[in-house]
């Protein structure tokens, strides 16, 4: 990240109560950009509210089906940056609630892009895909040329928000990036249910971890600073058009499956517990990795944290926020 030049830009963030947009914020907000932010419900367990960055920014109330305001906000903050982050986030709840989530998911994506087309001050839309849109494949780890092949609700909706933003450079030539990134952790995820802060939690209140699958499923596990400096890397590098309708993986390239990093917490937080295994974890993806050979190519990015060194920054966050010793 080179913070001189994010000095005085108008950023504009959705999604940014999650675990990702309250990274990119802060910094964003430290680098001296003016940042606004969609807000649909307020959170004050959040990490944007936790840290105190909400009152930093500029708050456009409202929803990413909402047309008007996204149109709205753009104009009036004359943003010329767009980072799109929002999005229905967790595989079960899709699964219960499809059309919510395609009404974030695609809607919301479409909603932004088009917002963006008729905004003349927009010169980046950075869009959040997912490495869930490539589906299941038997050639692994992913790259960017593999097909998207979603087969279930969230999948699907991010295979189908990643070919919308495509369309929207091929058609109209907005200057749009597209990211796929694997499973973010970091401190600041207050969805519990996820195997990283989950397995925290559980140390912490001194009972066993409780995992959704039979733990043997293998993921790509991406520690969130290491995320929000990718955005903004290739936020910078989208100067160059030749960068513009271009998807790119963002990973750690490790493969570890969720019992091992279940293991590993426990292991980093000297705790003796045993995970309870309920195997109850239905339509997802068995096996899933990344190639980031185009982001280092083309964008010259690297990560800076591997596994382990995330995990210890983790647990640290979360040591605080829950006011343990």
């Amino acid at each position: 990240m080179n913070p001189v030049y994010w000095k005085h830009k108008n950023i504009f963030v959705t999604g940014a109560t999650g675990l990702l947009g309250s990274w990119l914020v802060k910094f964003l907000v430290d680098a001296e950009a003016n940042v606004t932010v969609l807000v649909r419900d307020i959170v004050p367990k959040s990490n944007l509210y936790h840290s105190g960055y909400i009152s930093k920014v500029n708050m456009v109330r409202g929803g990413l089906e909402d047309y008007t305001t996204l149109e709205r906000a753009l104009g009036e903050y004359e943003i010329d940056t767009v980072f799109h982050l929002g999005a229905q986030t967790i595989v079960e709840i899709a699964n219960r609630n499809p059309l919510s989530t395609f009404e974030s998911n695609i809607k919301g994506t479409w909603n932004v892009l088009e917002a963006a087309r008729h905004s003349p001050l927009v010169r980046k839309v950075i869009t959040a895909s997912s490495d869930k849109a490539y589906g299941i494949h038997a050639e692994l780890p992913y790259s960017e040329e593999a097909s998207l092949r979603g087969n279930h609700p969230y999948d699907v909706s991010k295979s189908a928000a990643d070919l919308i933003a495509h369309t929207y450079f091929n058609t109209y030539k907005l200057p749009v990036a597209i990211t796929r990134c694997g499973n973010f952790y970091g401190g600041g995820d207050l969805n519990f249910n996820r195997i990283v802060p989950g397995t925290i939690r559980s140390v912490l209140q001194g009972t066993p971890p409780v995992l959704r699958s039979d733990g043997s499923m293998i993921r790509d596990y991406f520690y969130i600073e290491d995320a929000a400096h990718a955005y903004l890397a290739l936020a910078e590098n989208m100067d160059d058009e030749r960068i513009h309708g271009h998807a790119f993986n963002f990973s750690n390239e490790n493969q570890v499956t969720v019992l091992e990093l279940t293991q590993k917490i426990l292991a980093a937080m000297g705790s003796n517990l045993q995970p309870q295994i309920l195997a109850t974890a239905v339509h997802e993806i068995p096996h899933q990795y990344l190639s980031a050979a185009k982001a280092r190519e083309m964008l010259g990015w690297q990560p800076r944290f591997t596994l382990d060194e995330g995990l210890g920054k983790t647990i640290a966050w979360y040591k605080d926020f829950f006011g343990k010793k």
